[in-house]
């Protein structure tokens, strides 16, 4: 299993065109979103000013794009060309696979993390008040990207190759946009407030913010992300068993 996952790891940082895209477009995104915007102004009902909203915004929406279309897509197409069905034939433990598509987009969320940072700190001054609060960022976003990277083993395993791009683009967009990463849900009718308080994508988001304001993540936030790994990664379980019994 350590041998699968050390070839995971490698080949997702070895892919230029899926590494540009999770690493460049959340930067470029914050850029183009926050360039403009006053380094002093107030997200609506907020103490965070529009960069630091941004800042931790865009580092979780690159972690998302790494763990959810990496995820997704590779198991989907692995599975039509029947390699996962070749491993099954080894010695591999039937969770190995699993899990070194899970550590392998853990690894890749690193540079787009750090990334983000670096380019809000370089081109919109952003600042925090201590030193810690950047690695709690650090560690809050990407120990929060293993839900979605459960959630995208479970899309490559529901969905066939051809309609998985399609399905996961619709989630990645949908959770992105309604959670909060594109712009404050503080500007949504309160109807679509309510929805958004409960989905994973707003919790991952506030975990940062919380950091940001010097203080710990909320309970309910940890507790919300929780229920969802769990929900996630059972419903991965049981659609990898099934894909199993099928072969």
């Amino acid at each position: 299993m350590t041998t699968l996952i050390k070839l995971e790891i490698t080949r997702a940082l070895r892919n230029k065109k899926f590494m540009f895209f999770t690493v460049i477009y959340p930067s470029a995104l914050f850029l183009v979103i926050a360039g403009t915007s006053d380094t002093t102004a107030l997200v609506p009902h907020s103490h965070l000013t529009m960069p630091l909203y941004y800042m931790v915004a865009m580092a979780s929406f690159g972690s998302l794009t790494t763990v959810l279309m990496g995820n997704s897509e590779r198991i989907a197409k692995e599975r039509e060309t029947g390699w996962v069905r070749q491993l099954r034939l080894t010695a591999l433990p039937g969770r190995g696979y699993v899990v070194a598509k899970i550590a392998s987009a853990a690894v890749a969320t690193l540079p787009a993390i750090v990334v983000v940072f670096v380019v809000a700190a370089a081109v919109k001054d952003v600042r925090l008040d201590a030193a810690w609060q950047w690695f709690a960022l650090t560690g809050a976003i990407w120990a929060g990207s293993l839900v979605f990277a459960a959630l995208g083993v479970a899309i490559g395993y529901l969905a066939s190759g051809d309609a998985v791009r399609p399905l996961t683009m619709i989630i990645y967009f949908g959770l992105s946009i309604l959670g909060g990463l594109w712009s404050p849900t503080t500007s949504y009718p309160q109807w679509l407030q309510n929805i958004s308080d409960y989905l994973p994508t707003h919790a991952y988001a506030a975990l940062g913010q919380a950091i940001e304001l010097g203080g710990a993540p909320h309970g309910k936030d940890i507790a919300l992300l929780a229920g969802y790994l769990v929900l996630f990664a059972g419903a991965a379980a049981w659609l990898y068993r099934k894909d199993t019994r099928k072969a």
